[in-house]
């Protein structure tokens, strides 16, 4: 570490490099600038973090601002808060004075660019009133609240820093009009600085926070973006906003501890939001009377999901599934198939899905398909076998009248749950339930199925 070096005159400004090396520190790129230092990006190469170091600009550099550098140090070192940026370091190196931070996200002010939602919001504001309250506490005046000095880490933890400018309280404190242009308070425009400035500031930061827009001088009522406000955050809330933003400095709390008090009693009793809208009471669904509706809904809980019944009867709005040729509620048989398909195509004269590798519908006897695909596709789902020996792949989807790649009809599949088959085409029917078999349309209240054996 190197002694602290006799001030030069002030030279040409000249910003470090990426890759340069700052005693132990390491350069990577600046990431902020402002009228009197620099914050890089740099890596600890002893620690092995990376760090944010505020360096004062060198052709800036004499007694005035290194002493007020020191200050910055001194009265950032008082202050111990989970909300408070900590010091990690400062030392003269190389002939600059190197203070050194924890390395966050980004500022407050990067994050209001984006969406936050209310409940964040209310996390931001309790944050940063507890920061300035332990500021106040400890008889610090910060003089330049604003997004720019909050700064965001993992957890959407907030932390005050800058503090370059702050003072130490003794009631009202004479200095020139410091801060940022649109968040001093009026008084502070003019010189005179108190605890209640940086509550007046602090209400600034809280409103554009919520209603993402910042009231400008002469503060006249309604401010900018209170309609918003109104909407999303709640009145009690507003009240608080408002007396905190009050012209007047007698008007406003004393200071961040009073204003902390009053917020956290407005959290216990769930005041900082908007309220919830009281739910709506959704209507009792009314049980079905018809004893068919009844069977249909027995029958999708049983066996809905093993025969994919996804489609609708368009006559009598039964479930159904694609591979049905007719609904085994009422018989009725369309030409084509219009419900969903969980396939990426349709056949062109059925209506139904098929795979891309596909070479023949597996519903209907249509003819081939001009575009196969080359690529051949995996099916889990593909559980029957084609009884043709020639067959290339010899697997089937389920319940496929036809081979789709040797256009076999396929005379028998598995229906799960079925006991009995159809005494047409012999394939399973759930005789207890259908009416129809879904397969050939045949009516199985007039002939007797055959039992499976």
């Amino acid at each position: 570490m190197d002694a602290e070096p006799a001030l030069r005159a002030p030279g040409p400004r000249r910003a470090l490099r990426p890759r340069q090396r700052l005693g132990k520190y390491q350069i990577e790129r600046r990431i902020a600038e402002g009228s009197f230092a620099d914050v890089y990006r740099a890596l600890d190469t002893v620690e092995g973090v990376r760090v944010a170091l505020k360096i004062p600009q060198s052709h800036l550099v004499d007694a005035v601002l290194l002493d007020a550098f020191r200050r910055e140090v001194r009265l950032a070192a008082k202050l111990d808060h989970p909300n408070v940026l900590p010091l990690k370091n400062a030392q003269f190196v190389d002939g600059r004075f190197v203070v050194a931070y924890p390395l966050g996200q980004g500022t407050l002010g990067d994050r209001l660019r984006h969406r936050i939602a209310p409940a964040r919001r209310a996390v931001y504001a309790a944050q940063m009133i507890d920061a300035v309250a332990h500021a106040h506490a400890r008889g610090v005046v910060h003089c330049d609240l604003k997004p720019e000095n909050f700064i965001l880490f993992d957890g959407d933890r907030l932390r005050l820093t800058d503090f370059g400018i702050s003072k130490v309280s003794r009631r009202t404190i004479p200095v020139s009009g410091s801060g940022t242009v649109g968040y001093v308070a009026p008084e502070q425009a003019m010189g005179r600085t108190s605890l209640r400035s940086d509550v007046f500031s602090l209400g600034l930061v809280l409103w554009e926070l919520f209603s993402r827009e910042l009231p400008e001088w002469p503060f006249r009522w309604p401010w900018a973006g209170y309609d918003r406000l109104e909407r999303e955050a709640h009145p009690a809330f507003v009240a608080l906003l408002r007396r905190a933003m009050a012209v007047d400095p007698a008007d406003r709390f004393s200071d961040a501890r009073a204003m902390s008090f009053a917020f956290h009693r407005l959290v216990a009793r769930g005041q900082v939001l908007p309220p919830r809208p009281a739910p709506r009471r959704r209507p009792r669904r009314k049980v079905p009377t018809d004893w068919r509706r009844l069977r249909q809904r027995q029958f999708v809980r049983l066996y809905g999901g093993a025969l994919q019944l996804r489609g609708e009867c368009g006559r009598c709005h039964g479930p159904v599934s694609e591979a049905m040729h007719a609904c085994p509620w009422c018989g009725h048989a369309p030409a084509r198939y219009r419900g969903e398909t969980a396939q990426p195509e349709r056949c062109g004269r059925c209506g139904r899905g098929r795979r891309p590798d596909w070479r023949y519908c597996a519903h209907c006897f249509g003819p081939g398909f001009r575009r196969v695909s080359g690529h051949r596709f995996s099916d889990h789902s593909y559980t029957e076998r084609c009884s043709n020996p020639q067959c290339e792949r010899r697997t089937l989807p389920p319940f496929a009248s036809y081979c789709p790649w040797c256009r076999r009809r396929v005379r028998r599949f598995a229906v799960p749950g079925a006991g009995h088959r159809c005494a047409r085409c012999g394939r399973g029917v759930h005789a207890e339930f259908w009416a129809f078999c879904p397969w050939c349309a045949k009516d199985q209240r007039r002939a007797a199925p055959v039992r499976r054996r």
